[in-house]
């Protein structure tokens, strides 16, 4: 079950994970301790700066956004409120820790500029394409397909962020993920309601959005924190996602609606939420260590998968081809006249059954057993 407290309740020193924290986001961040989250997903108000109420051809109403949580006097005014949450924003982001913003074309240019004042470093910018987007009913423009979504580090030295790169890709038929996402609107029973059928908020985005965000940029245990909580989807997906979560959110009725929603998330398994682990991650071996684990003997001839070439591994963990001695990487390079090469998929090994396999393999073998012994 959800915490709910408000930002007089709590301070820097008290617990606040799993929290739903009831009050303005930037007030409330004072309670959260320097450096201590790890990913972001803001879906601010987006200034969308409706004059009027919206109908359709047929003069029926269109319910569209117009609380007055999205209402402000000027873009001055907008632009203020934006860099006092971002920057509240980035004292609790953690020096490898993450920003998602979420955006229209009526503010993401402008949240764009500010983090960028601010020192945030823009990774990407992500496209979200709408398979079922609301028509423009005045056939003035084009229709609205996408929202847009940046991502960026604390700053622009940033190292050791998560990106689940290899795990991505694998789950994409081992192509890259690429930058523009391709998902529907938020329906059917996953749009909360309210006794009377009413939407409960006006901009619930769909957890399958969420989903992929924290899939790509957090690790199981990680806290994700949401300033503009809403309907919970943040919280409800990162349960789901063995993630902790902290949200923010002013209005009580959402605050209810969420913490009903989160209530209800049943959490994955720890088997199911383990995470593809990267090749960058992995620890390093050097070719010697092969050698001393008796995976390779001084004397073995190593070859390209094609034969054409040919080294003979030496007791100080060089390689000799042609009269000339080096490493696995630049004796591949060197045999093929090229200023670099990957010596770990390059050279290849006789395995016992007499196949060519690269000594990569070998490798992976001493990597298990790191594992094991961790």
């Amino acid at each position: 079950m959800s915490r709910i407290a408000s930002p007089a309740e709590l301070s820097p020193e008290r617990e606040t994970v799993d929290t739903i924290i009831r009050g303005d986001c930037v007030a409330a961040l004072e309670a959260l301790p320097d450096r201590s989250v790890d990913v972001v997903f803001a879906d601010p108000p987006y200034n969308l700066q409706l004059s009027g109420g919206l109908q359709r051809p047929d003069q029926s109403h269109v319910d569209a956004v117009d609380d007055e949580w999205d209402r402000f006097a000027s873009f001055e005014a907008y632009d203020a409120f934006t860099r006092a949450w971002l920057l509240a924003c980035r004292r609790v982001l953690k020096p490898t820790g993450t920003i998602w913003v979420i955006g229209s074309y009526h503010n993401i240019f402008r949240v764009g500029a500010t983090l960028q004042d601010l020192g945030f470093w823009i990774l990407n910018d992500v496209v979200w394409r709408k398979t079922n987007p609301m028509p423009n009913f005045r056939g003035r423009r084009f229709q609205n397909a996408h929202e847009t979504m940046i991502w960026a580090t604390r700053d622009r030295d940033a190292r050791g962020y998560t990106f689940n790169y290899e795990a991505l890709k694998a789950g994409n038929d081992d192509v890259q993920m690429r930058s523009d996402w391709l998902f529907p609107i938020c329906t059917g029973g996953e749009r909360l309601k309210d006794e009377n059928g009413r939407k409960v908020h006006s901009t619930q985005k769909p957890e399958a959005l969420l989903a992929r965000v924290l899939m790509a940029s957090s690790k199981p245990g990680d806290l994700v924190l949401d300033p503009f909580f809403g309907s919970g989807t943040t919280g409800a997906v990162a349960k789901r996602l063995g993630r902790h979560y902290v949200g923010i959110e002013r209005e009580q009725a959402y605050v209810d609606a969420a913490a009903a929603r989160i209530a209800a998330v049943e959490p994955l398994g720890k088997a199911e939420l383990q995470v593809m682990p990267g090749k960058r991650s992995a620890p390093r071996v050097a070719f010697t260590v092969l050698l001393e684990s008796g995976l390779v003997a001084p004397g073995t001839v190593l070859h390209d998968a094609r034969e054409r070439y040919a080294a003979v591994v030496r007791a100080d963990g060089t390689l000799v081809a042609n009269g000339e001695a080096g490493s696995i990487h630049k004796t591949g390079a060197r045999v093929q006249g090229l200023d670099a090469c990957n010596g770990w998929t390059f050279w290849h090994f006789r395995t016992p059954e007499g196949r060519l396999a690269p000594i990569d393999e070998l490798r992976e073998v001493v990597r298990r057993e790191m594992a094991k012994a961790g």
